[in-house]
């Protein structure tokens, strides 16, 4: 029988658990802030945009979420399709856009499509996130100089020589300067902090630094720019709502937005999975409460949400056990804004860019399509490289489908057999589960929620013998329940592994 929610929410603040939720949930306050600006800046909105995002991603979406120890807020992977919005579209038709894929987003959790978001290949993913960072690099090098990057990311690229032979204009050199020291902060402090330190982000680090400098050395750079009151800097939507809302555009754009936020979010969460041995994400739940936090993000005329993995693999690291310092973060932020924003208007444009050139480089992960090669071949290596440039090239929406498009490939030359079979027996010291057929991102769901459903603590025998072809995307899929259940001190012995599979029995 499941317990009340006032007994569970009694015991989130009882004992060491609120005092490990307590400090997980500063240290998530502080790696968030700078991040919740800068990724509000690279959007082309105001940084009190990110920080309202940032409070509602705590607030509300942490009380409703189906994964209780991610964080969700602003996401560098939505920056720059927001930025698009707002040079083409405007920023008042961001609010519409928002209400409209947070409903999405919600009914998609109801009607249970949730796991089928995670059928999405590893390598359109990965490449996706590679030419997001990309994208925040060539257009976040710009705001190093206190300038303003262009509408593309051709063209931001095409820009940049000029912007390193413009270092003779003094105070594009001041702010570049105030960017490198920003940088070396962050670089340094991770790799030279004492361990007494180590939850201390570096990100912080470099935005302080930058500050002081900027602060004491009185230079004139460009500094951030937040209203007053937080208050004033919430955007409900106009009158003409319900027509906006019927815009093709519109529409089609939200469908982008909901779609992409979806898959980062449930990634991100089977990745935070991954990082405890706590709660398992719901994610059906999880794609539901970003809606909600999307759709009141419209509302309030802030930025989209995503679950982050930055956020969250620092609250994890920090020692969380509930949602309570996912909850708290956002009270953090609240509090901040609400007493201190004379502290955030002495923050240069360039510390936060600094920043984010660095997060974008980050995303780029050449050690992931190595190992799409080495384990899977060509193909999916392929797959990440198209999604990529088609990324830059033209926009994010196209170089997600064309990444989905090539990833068909794999199935063509089982297009004739692409059923799965998945066969249990339960024995009195194992528990055997026979995989024959094909198995495919069109199954994983399906398999994904066998394996999962599987009794703990118990040997599972995975019997591969007669399955014929795996993809990549189910490959991965088995690789990483593998990882888990072996995690967890459980025994998992395969049999039959040949091919791809066997990089599964090491």
């Amino acid at each position: 029988m499941p317990r009340p929610r006032s007994k569970l929410m009694l015991k989130a603040f009882s004992g060491g658990t609120f005092s490990r939720d307590f400090t997980a949930s500063i240290v998530v306050f502080l790696v968030a802030m700078p991040l919740c600006m800068g990724i509000a800046i690279a959007s082309g909105v105001p940084p009190e945009k990110g920080l309202i995002t940032g409070m509602i991603g705590g607030l509300i979406v942490g009380l409703l979420a189906g994964s209780p120890l991610q964080v969700s807020g602003p996401a560098a992977g939505l920056a720059v399709i927001v930025f698009e919005i707002v040079q083409k579209q405007g920023l008042s038709a961001l609010g519409p856009i928002l209400i409209l894929a947070g409903a999405i987003q919600v009914i998609a959790g109801l009607l249970r499509v949730g796991g089928w978001f995670r059928a999405i290949s590893p390598a359109v993913v990965h490449g996706m996130l590679a030419g997001i960072g990309v994208l925040i690099v060539v257009g976040q090098f710009h705001v190093l100089f206190d300038d303003k990057p262009l509408s593309s990311g051709l063209a931001n690229l095409i820009a940049m020589p000029g912007q390193i032979f413009g270092l003779s204009n003094q105070d594009a050199a001041t702010a570049f300067a105030v960017g490198l020291v920003t940088i070396g902060g962050m670089l340094g402090w991770e790799k030279l902090r004492p361990a007494s330190l180590k939850l201390l982000p570096g990100a912080l680090v470099g935005v302080v630094l930058a500050t002081l400098v900027a602060f004491f050395l009185g230079l004139p750079v460009a500094r951030v720019v937040v209203p007053e009151s937080i208050v004033s800097a919430i955007s409900l939507p106009g009158d003409n709502l319900v027509q906006q809302l019927l815009n093709p555009t519109i529409i089609t754009t939200a469908i982008a937005i909901a779609f992409i936020a979806s898959a980062e979010t449930l990634l991100s969460a089977a990745a935070v999975d991954r990082m405890h041995d706590g709660v398992r994400t719901n994610y059906n739940r999880e794609l539901s409460a970003q809606g909600v936090g999307n759709l009141l993000c419209g509302v309030a005329g802030a930025l989209p949400m995503t679950g982050v993995i930055v956020r969250s693999s620092a609250n994890v690291q920090a020692g969380a056990r509930t949602r309570l310092s996912t909850i708290l973060h956002g009270i953090w932020i609240l509090g901040f804004v609400a007493l201190l924003p004379w502290l955030l208007r002495e923050i240069p444009m360039a510390a936060l860019a600094g920043i984010l050139v660095v997060t974008g480089v980050r995303l780029v992960s050449v050690d992931h399509v190595k190992h799409l090669l080495h384990r899977y071949g060509p193909l999916p290596a392929v797959v990440w490289a198209a999604t990529l440039i088609c990324v830059v090239a033209t926009d994010l929406l196209t170089g997600v489908l064309v990444g989905i498009g090539l990833s068909l490939i794999e199935l063509l030359p089982h297009a004739r057999r692409l059923r799965l079979g998945v066969d249990e027996e339960a024995r009195d010291d194992a528990h055997e589960v026979a995989l024959h057929g094909t198995a495919t991102f069109l199954n994983l769901p399906k398999l994904s929620a066998r394996l999962e459903a599987l009794p703990a603590g118990r040997l599972v025998i995975l019997n591969v013998e007669r399955l014929s072809h795996i993809d990549h995307t189910c490959a991965e899929m088995v690789r990483e329940w593998v990882d888990r259940r072996r995690g967890t001190g459980a025994q998992v012995e395969l049999f039959g592994a040949t091919g791809r599979m066997r990089h599964l029995a090491a």
